[in-house]
């Protein structure tokens, strides 16, 4: 067995959970997946775009290359590219929110149909993250860059270097510097995060994750956003899912990746988002009154489910011609 594909599989294994025929996900070449599942007919719902917040240009974007005949994977790419391009957003790409030393440093993932997956963290100078991404996914034998390497990985395959750091952030930053305090903020009325997934014409599942990480976090800081299996997971067969908020906390479930498993065993993507944010509240000891995540998933029949620990979370669903925000339920209602 390659080193590489015993690494993907190895990682896997170790979530702790019975993954069975799961293990081929992040593998080479899986076999073809059924276009049509019993009792369901693809062209009533597809082809169809989610994804976590209020992100409404950049479902739309997704859409129109999956109308256009497009594939999945190139939708999510694109319309998580509109919000990376979105100055004002302040949390993806171009004007996000910096680390406590003043550098915009950026992470990114993206996961086709075939459970391939590319990755970078750390990147610095570079706007569109989710390209860089799926550049490393394409083009390298590696899952992950990091950094410099990332960064330079960029440049090499025609990728303009620039600064991401906009008057706007940089007096955010400034104010922030003044009491410097390092603490996670429950929601932030935008978003802090872009994870999308879509099912193409085909019923062919492939998603993406982006985002510019905490505001004002430790230098170096990564968090689950570009792991795969904690801020991203597609399983063709199943579905996929996404997650937002404080990644710290998505990691310590690997969270995607359990919400997928959930759905194998018979959840609804729903009842799968609502059991995964379970195993964060539940832990001994959570703080979970002081921080926010939410899920967002999708099943091979189209079907949808969010869910998070506090309210005003909220997904885009771009199906059946209707581009919509959808306020998501949640768990604490004390």
């Amino acid at each position: 067995m390659k080193r590489r594909n015993f690494i993907k599989k190895a990682s896997l294994t170790g979530v702790g959970l019975t993954v069975g025929s799961s293990l081929i996900n992040c593998a080479d070449t899986p076999s073809e997946d059924k276009k049509v599942v019993a009792g369901f007919s693809a062209k009533e719902t597809l082809p169809m775009v989610i994804a976590t917040w209020h992100v409404i240009d950049a479902t739309a974007k997704a859409m129109d290359v999956l109308q256009a005949g497009g594939n999945a994977l190139d939708a999510v790419e694109q319309g998580c590219m509109v919000e990376e391009a979105n100055e004002k957003g302040q949390s993806v790409g171009k004007g996000g929110l910096p680390d406590r030393d003043g550098n915009v440093t950026l992470d990114a993932c993206i996961m086709d149909k075939h459970g391939n997956c590319g990755s970078v963290v750390y990147l610095q100078n570079i706007m569109h993250a989710v390209s860089v991404a799926r550049k490393v996914m394409e083009d390298t034998p590696h899952v992950m860059l990091a950094g410099e390497g990332a960064k330079q990985f960029a440049v090499s395959k025609g990728f303009k270097a620039e600064d991401l750091l906009t008057d706007a952030s940089k007096e955010a930053w400034k104010t922030w510097k003044v009491e410097a305090q390092y603490k996670p903020i429950i929601n932030i009325e935008n978003h802090d995060t872009i994870g999308m997934l879509a099912i193409d014409k085909n019923g062919d599942i492939s998603g993406a994750c982006t985002t510019s990480g905490l505001a004002y976090k430790m230098r170096g800081r990564v968090g689950d956003s570009p792991i795969i299996g904690s801020g991203l997971f597609v399983d063709n067969e199943i579905g996929g899912c996404v997650a937002t908020g404080l990644g710290e906390e998505v990691v310590k479930t690997v969270g995607s990746f359990l919400v997928v498993e959930l759905m194998r065993q018979g959840k609804t993507p729903q009842d799968a988002c609502e059991e995964a944010i379970s195993r964060i509240v539940n832990k001994p000891n959570s703080d979970y009154k002081n921080f926010q995540v939410g899920y967002i998933a999708v099943n091979k029949k189209g079907e949808t489910g969010s869910y998070s620990i506090h309210q005003w979370f909220s997904m885009t669903k771009f199906q059946k011609g209707v581009n919509e925000q959808i306020q998501s339920d949640y768990f604490n209602k004390a």
